[in-house]
């Protein structure tokens, strides 16, 4: 297994952006931060500042003079863009560079992602020693990505192939999921007040609407609590009516 990408940082002007894309790394576990001819020197004050619970990152950090000095270690290297360039290089986005960035990975290979400073990019020459090029699909009218921004995007696509994301998770902390029977007797009362009431109406549809009514409650992800105001609520809003 080789190590995580190593987010490389290409004359990066402002110490600030390198707290914030240091504090994106290691939000998604990245931790391998190299530099490229900071534009205020190193260490920086700002960076630090900014960095705010992640300034082991920056303290593992390695400063070089150039981009080939900064992955002359790597065996695949990737360069951010927004920019169409003139060459003959796959283009990917995030998703499909981090999933590729896992399977070098596995095989032991060393993966370097290059960001560009924050007023122009990306230089051509940079670019040209990258193997494929990630381009994210914003909006054309307005490209324009902070570099922490880029950097956390890039991270969070790395993150998402390496951990058991859960899409959709229903919190119930104080509660457990109503049982089949609860549901059904929560189902039978109000079918049975609001027939009561006329509800199921013309008597040629009153089969369909109480099929109806049944699918819509068995469709909910209800809790004993909820079951037990529904309950309530239906008690409350026919006392009056029940008292007449």
């Amino acid at each position: 297994m080789g190590p995580d990408p190593a987010i490389v940082l290409v004359r990066p002007q402002m110490g600030q952006n390198i707290g914030s894309a240091a504090r994106a790394m290691l939000n998604f576990g990245l931790e391998r931060m190299r530099i490229v001819a900071p534009r205020d020197g190193w260490p920086n004050p700002d960076a630090v500042a900014m960095a705010s619970g992640a300034g082991r990152v920056l303290d593992a950090s390695t400063i070089h003079d150039s981009v080939a000095d900064a992955v002359g270690d790597c065996d695949f290297v990737f360069a951010t863009t927004a920019r169409s360039r003139e060459m003959t290089k796959p283009v990917v986005s995030p998703e499909r560079a981090m999933a590729m960035s896992r399977e070098m990975q596995r095989d032991g290979r060393k993966v370097a992602i290059l960001f560009g400073p924050e007023r122009t990019g990306l230089e051509n020459d940079d670019v040209a020693v990258a193997n494929a090029i990630i381009t994210v699909p914003v909006n054309p009218e307005f490209a324009s990505l902070n570099l922490a921004q880029c950097v956390l995007l890039t991270a969070y696509e790395f993150r998402r192939q390496t951990a058991d994301v859960e899409h959709e998770v229903l919190s119930m902390p104080t509660t457990e999921t109503a049982s089949v029977i609860e549901v059904e007797k929560l189902a039978e009362h109000y079918e049975a007040r609001l027939d009561e009431q006329g509800f199921f109406f013309p008597e040629t549809k009153a089969e369909v609407m109480k099929v109806n009514l049944r699918n819509m409650w068995s469709r909910m992800p209800l809790t004993r609590q909820d079951v037990q105001m529904f309950h309530g609520m239906l008690r409350q809003l026919l006392r009056k009516i029940d008292n007449k």
